[in-house]
């Protein structure tokens, strides 16, 4: 097991009608913010106006910013850090899923930097301080409401790039899982394996004497693979969707993550999907994410094993370790088909022209991952496996 420091700072507000509590919750954390939102889901639903009247009701004034598109963009995001500075705002409310947050934490912490925010995403500066945050969450997925990252994307050149540092900790995040229970089932499937692919990035790891937290990734892949087809079948399902919501804050707020270096290549290779071709982010993991496990198993096949065997249930084939592994990554790629996600690239509209591009931009910086590192050739191959 790695040292480590853990420390997660978020206050979370969880559980039946927890969103009214966002007139209190904001107005300790400020007086004067921007209200960050995505498209019409949270309007049609009335829980954009519920919280606007919240504010008023709690003294908080409030400039509006919404717009946020699945992928955030680095457009919106520099709208978003003058609106700030325009009207002085001492903090920023997010109201919506990972992307609204993302683009909310960039905007915190492009306010008081003298550069271009886009500095902090290609490595240039490190946020060391931000506008707070706090969130009314609609969509368990990114786990953004209390991870210290942000990804946004940048028109110019298609780059789908992330942002982190502990100041980047949102204050807040209320989540209430009844506001979950409109989502499409599309959006609660990617949902899903954008929850799933956090806790295997962390599980496929080197590091050994990590038993409790393995146990502990285990148990949050389990739980998704059991709630998941039930909040499917039976959307209004408290239950469920309850345990889909926290396990999607569990699933990223670093506690799996201690004593333990993660791989994160699959999210870096996701990310040039999405980057040019806009697909959902937890669709293009369900599809990257065993191509990865297939073109990597064989540098620690024990821990594929022992991921068939105790996530999946796969019975031990004592003879060779590698069918078990396989057997592993072919029932989570039956999981994620069967909740309705793409199987391959080309389902989402994703050609072999660019795929060159794709593991070229991937690798600008060096290789990728911690598991194994990936130069291009590794990040080509792995695309053309997801093909």
């Amino acid at each position: 097991m790695e040292n480590f420091v853990f420390q997660n700072a978020t206050r979370i507000v969880f559980g039946k009608g927890a969103e009214e509590a966002v007139g209190r919750e904001t107005a300790a954390m400020a007086k004067r913010v921007l209200l960050h939102s995505g498209g019409k889901s949270a309007r049609a639903s009335g829980l954009y106006d519920l919280v606007r009247t919240r504010l008023a009701e709690a003294g908080v004034a409030f400039e509006e910013l919404g717009g946020v598109v699945p992928n955030p963009r680095l457009s919106l995001v520099r709208e978003g850090i003058a609106l700030c500075r325009k009207h002085r705002l001492e903090a920023i409310l997010a109201v919506g899923g990972g992307s609204v947050i993302d683009s909310a934490k960039a905007i915190g912490i492009g306010v008081p930097y003298t550069g271009d925010v886009w500095d902090f995403y290609t490595r240039k500066a490190e946020a060391k301080e931000m506008l707070p945050i706090g969130v009314v969450l609609t969509i368990p997925a990114a786990g953004s409401e209390s991870s210290n990252g942000s990804v946004v994307t940048n028109e110019q050149g298609r780059y789908k790039r992330d942002a982190g540092a502990e100041c980047m900790r949102p204050r807040f995040a209320i989540m209430d899982p009844v506001v979950t229970m409109t989502l499409p089932p599309y959006q609660t499937a990617c949902g899903a394996a954008d929850i799933m692919a956090h806790v295997m990035e962390r599980y496929f790891t080197r590091v050994k004497a990590v038993d409790l937290t393995d146990r502990l990734c285990e148990a949050v892949l389990r739980t998704m693979i059991r709630n998941v087809p039930m909040a499917l079948a039976k959307p209004d399902d408290y239950d469920a969707r309850a345990e889909i919501m926290w396990a999607g804050t569990v699933a990223h707020n670093d506690l799996l993550s201690t004593g333990r270096i993660g791989d994160w290549a699959t999210h870096m290779i996701e990310h040039e999907v999405g980057g040019i071709y806009d697909v959902a982010h937890g669709a293009g993991l369900a599809v990257i994410f065993p191509a990865w496990m297939t073109h990597v198993l064989r540098h620690d096949v024990e821990r594929f094993a022992q991921f068939a065997t105790r996530v999946f249930d796969t019975e031990h084939d004592y003879a060779s370790s590698e069918r078990t592994a396989l057997e592993g990554i072919r029932r989570l790629r039956a999981f994620w088909k069967g909740i309705g996600l793409p199987g391959t690239l080309s389902e989402m509209g994703v050609g072999a022209d660019r795929i060159d591009e794709m593991a070229r931009k991937c690798t600008e910086s060096g290789p990728r991952g911690n598991f194994v590192k990936l130069g291009q050739a590794d990040v080509r191959a792995i695309l053309e496996l997801a093909r």
